[in-house]
């Protein structure tokens, strides 16, 4: 069902193209006229290219989807504030909108998710989050530019972006979706809670809700292993609570040790490390990997491992609390504790909490949710994601097979990567797309489900290597049968 109706949207887009399509791109610049959006910039790139981008986080991207046009806009979303963002829009279209999330504290665009949704014939949207940069710097003293960041900016790139698309192409766009993981997975909880009518099909990757919460475990973290600084070149953590980086791996291996086998099979990777009970023999901050730190083997090599434990004072922690919570430049952390976590939940910056299970209107409207979430991802413990689901459904007062499904990942880790087989379609970064078919793809799932009502059972990881393995949907668990992982009640 889903293949014909492709069929007939590449046959859409061939009829919609009448006119030369780079003609009809360049001429977007002079004609496209937008309630307060300025088009900055169109190009029509008609090979597999490397071009220059927008913004300071990065100078060039790939083009491999060409040919498309190109079209960088900017909206300004109140008086004091403004996004900046880009529409790739593919010669071959299937009727498809996909807007796209962002990480951390940044507003940097997500080039890569550009290039991946036009490959897949989604007109394709994603925004600067309203800042430019990785920092929290640009939330100093700018609550609307915090509001962009808490809650508008998706909004604003789904209502401009489906604009272009419809003035583009000369039809609306047939269905709308949203991909994004972390920073990226707390704005599709968002958009489906505020503006649930912007998506028809939304996947989060580990999303960062119970934002304030979230913030203050990477902090009180940090400060129970002692640190104060915020300077990785700083002096050495010297606290006794501390475990430096050489010593990870032979934590790793313990746990391992102790709970590998807990799925029936030793391949050093833990499927449910909630089930690990680990006997740490007073490392008592490890004593049970819910975190993912050390669950599969830890490494100061991990960016996102070494920032959460490090030694250092959480940079995101760092900058949400003096640029959003306090408006201030320069702030002590050596007596961080609870009080601050408490401010956080008081002055809650643009409502950016995010931790509601009220999706009644989002399900009312037939709209789908696709949660993944990595069991060794040492930045958003994957726990959290079964707490929403938990919420959701009790908020409900029923199942949420029909809308809502969550996918636990064992060995991934922060969105991507880890162990074993975690390729699955998420985007993030180039060669996670490995595999162009619904079953081991979670966007394109997400599509069969939405428009053919072919909600996905399980989705098939891979490594790029030919290893798959089946990944189970909550709350059912994946268990090693003697020959191959299913998934059992």
């Amino acid at each position: 069902m889903v293949y014909l109706l492709l069929l007939v949207a590449a046959l859409l887009s061939t009829f919609v193209f009448a006119t030369d399509p780079q003609t009809k791109c360049l001429a977007l610049k002079n004609t496209l006229r937008l309630e307060n959006t300025t088009i900055l910039d169109v190009a029509y790139i008609n090979a597999p290219a490397i071009v220059s981008t927008a913004g300071s986080c990065q100078s060039s991207a790939s083009v491999t989807a060409a040919p498309l046009c190109r079209v960088y806009f900017v909206t300004n979303t109140t008086s004091t504030s403004a996004l900046h963002a880009e529409a790739w829009l593919p010669d071959t279209w299937y009727g498809r909108f996909l807007g796209l999330g962002n990480g951390g504290l940044n507003g940097c665009l997500d080039y890569v998710g550009l290039d991946y949704g036009s490959s897949l014939h989604f007109a394709v949207v994603g925004s600067d989050n309203g800042h430019d940069g990785s920092s929290g710097l640009p939330l100093l003293n700018h609550p609307e530019v915090i509001n962009d960041y808490a809650f508008r900016a998706i909004h604003v790139e789904a209502v401009i972006g489906k604009q272009i698309v419809d003035a583009y192409y000369g039809t609306p766009s047939a269905k709308s979706y949203f991909l994004g993981c972390s920073t990226g997975g707390r704005q599709g909880l968002q958009a489906a809670l505020k503006f649930p009518a912007d998506f028809d099909g939304i996947v989060t990757g580990a999303p960062a809700v119970d934002w304030n919460h979230l913030m203050g475990w990477l902090g009180m973290l940090a400060h129970y292993m002692g640190a104060t600084n915020l300077d990785s070149t700083a002096t050495v953590n010297t606290s006794p609570k501390f475990i430096p980086p050489e010593l990870w791996g032979v934590i790793s291996a313990e746990i391992l040790r102790q709970c590998d086998f807990l799925d029936g099979v030793r391949d050093g990777i833990i499927t449910e490390p909630d089930d690990c009970d680990f006997r740490s023999g007073g490392a008592s901050v490890y004593r049970k990997p819910d975190n993912g730190l050390f669950d599969t083997g830890a490494t100061s090599s991990d960016p996102f491992a070494s920032a959460v434990i490090g030694g250092n004072f959480s940079s995101l922690t760092a900058d949400w609390e003096r640029y959003a919570v306090l408006n201030v430049t320069e702030y002590d952390f050596t007596n961080f504790s609870v009080q601050d976590v408490a401010l956080f939940d008081q002055v809650n910056p643009g409502g950016v909490a995010t931790f509601s299970g009220d999706l009644s209107a989002f399900r009312d409207r037939r709209g789908k949710f696709l949660t993944y979430h990595g069991r060794r991802d040492p930045l958003i413990s994957s726990t959290n994601s079964k707490r929403v689901y938990d919420l959701i459904s009790q908020t409900l007062s029923q199942p949420l097979d029909d809308f809502y499904r969550l996918f636990l990942i064992p060995g991934m880790g922060h969105c991507f990567g880890g162990l074993g087989p975690t390729l699955l379609g998420q985007g993030i970064v180039p060669g996670t797309n490995a595999v162009n078919d619904s079953a081991h793809n979670v966007l394109l799932a997400l599509v069969d489900w939405v428009e053919g009502g072919l909600a996905p059972a399980t989705i098939i990881g891979s490594d790029g290597n030919g290893t798959e393995r089946t990944h189970c949907r909550y709350p059912m668990r994946s268990v090693f049968n003697g020959t191959l992982f299913v998934c059992r009640e």
